[in-house]
Parts: C-alpha cells; sequence; structure tokens
C-alpha cells in the first residue's frame, strides 16, 4: 500500500506495533486459546532482533504485560561480498540458506561463513542477556519483533529458531517491510504484522523520522531495565 506515514522512532513504532497485535484474539490480554486443551492462555514472550528490534520489542512487550528477550539472527555474507546476504543463521544453529546462494558460495564455503556467524550469534545473545538464562519458550506465544523487514532473511531464521526452542505459536511483528518479505513471512510464521507494507521500499530507515544507530551495550542496558521492572 502507498503511504507517506513514519515512525517518530523505534519506541513510538513498539507502541503503535503492541495496539495491532492486541487486536489478535492469541494475543490480547485475557483471551483464551482454542489451541489450548483447557481453554487457557498460552504465555506471551515478545523476542527483539538485535539491534533494532528490542527497542521495537521492548515498547511492544510493556504493553503487552509480556516478557521480553532477544532472539539473536545474524546474515551470512557471501565470501568476498560480506554486504550480500546469501542466508542467515540464528544462535541455536539454524540455518537458512537464500536458493541462488550457489552462484556466490561453494556448499563448504557457505558451510564455513555459516558456522562462523553461529559462533558470533551465540557470544552476542550471551553477551546481551548478561548473565540472565533465556526466557523458556516451550508452549508459548513467541512475537518475534524487529524495527523492519526488508528481504525477511533474518526474521525466517528466527522463526525457525522459536520453533526448534519448542514456541506453540510464532508470530513475526515489524513496524514495516517489504512485500516480498511479508509474503515469505506469512508462509512460515502463524500470523504477520506488519504496519505498513508501502510500494516502493528501499530502506527500513526511511520510515522513521529518528533512527539512531545503536550499541549492544545500549540493548543490554534495555533488556536489563525490562528484566528488572517489566511493568
Amino acid at each position: 500500500m502507498a503511504t507517506t506515514m513514519t515512525f517518530a522512532d523505534r519506541a513510538a513504532a513498539g507502541a503503535a506495533l503492541a495496539e495491532a497485535l492486541v487486536a489478535l484474539p492469541s494475543v490480547s490480554p485475557g483471551a483464551s486459546s482454542t489451541d489450548e486443551p483447557d481453554g487457557g492462555r498460552r504465555p506471551i514472550v515478545v523476542l527483539g532482533i538485535p539491534r533494532g528490534g528490542v527497542p521495537v520489542a521492548a515498547a511492544a512487550a510493556r504493553r503487552l504485560g509480556a516478557r521480553l528477550d532477544v532472539l539473536v539472527a545474524h546474515k551470512v555474507g557471501a565470501p568476498g561480498e560480506p554486504e550480500l546476504a546469501i542466508g542467515a543463521v540464528a544462535a541455536d544453529g539454524s540455518v537458512r540458506r537464500e536458493a541462488w546462494a550457489s552462484s556466490y558460495a561453494t556448499d563448504a564455503a557457505f558451510a564455513v561463513a555459516a558456522a562462523a556467524e553461529i559462533g558470533r550469534a551465540r557470544a552476542r545473545e550471551t553477551a546481551l542477556r548478561a548473565g540472565r538464562p533465556a526466557v523458556p519458550l516451550l508452549g508459548a506465544t513467541a512475537i518475534l519483533v524487529d524495527d523492519g523487514v526488508a528481504t525477511g532473511s533474518t526474521m525466517l531464521v528466527a522463526i525457525e529458531a522459536a520453533r526448534r526452542a519448542g514456541a506453540g505459536r510464532v508470530l513475526a511483528a515489524v513496524p514495516v517491510a517489504a512485500a516480498s518479505a511479508v509474503a515469505a513471512l506469512r508462509a512460515e510464521a502463524d500470523d504477520v504484522v506488519a504496519l505498513l507494507v508501502p510500494a516502493h521500499f528501499m530502506a527500513v530507515g526511511e520510515w522513521y523520522d529518528r533512527f539512531d544507530q545503536l550499541g549492544d551495550r545500549e540493548i543490554r542496558d534495555l533488556l536489563a531495565a525490562l528484566a528488572s521492572d517489566p511493568g
């Protein structure tokens, strides 16, 4: 859809995203779940994809009264062309490879690059949690949040990782996304919430008035603050 709307910043985007999420029967506070035998409601865990997804996720988690955690997913760059993403990995070892990646890397070269990124993702996830254990996903509704989606590669591998962790339902939620990415996410997630799906999508940052670069220390501090005061 064509739009000129932008978000003031990531926190504002997260607040807007939360309002769309609470309209979903599986997320709405107090709603029961037809997926549960006793009609009870699955616990909700909001997972931010660092870096930019965590401030968005934090604002959404506050509104939903949900627990917040991170799920680190990294792109895998082509050998000699690190900016060209030929796949993505998550810290749990999940791997996705683009169908056309063989044009840029042999199976062996991709495996080496993916293994290196998994190692970095694991170290980063541990550092961001700063000694806190991962929030359990077994049986939960996992809401994966990023500040925007261009190709969908990291979100897709995050969906796979959440399912491997035992999540009962997996939702992908973003303030803005390319139409092609939304289509890919709908094929993998139980539900997808994208507030803006512009007809002409160039970069995530163009849909924010303020789009600061974030460091891991800022993300770690934000996670620690929400862990001690989830309200």
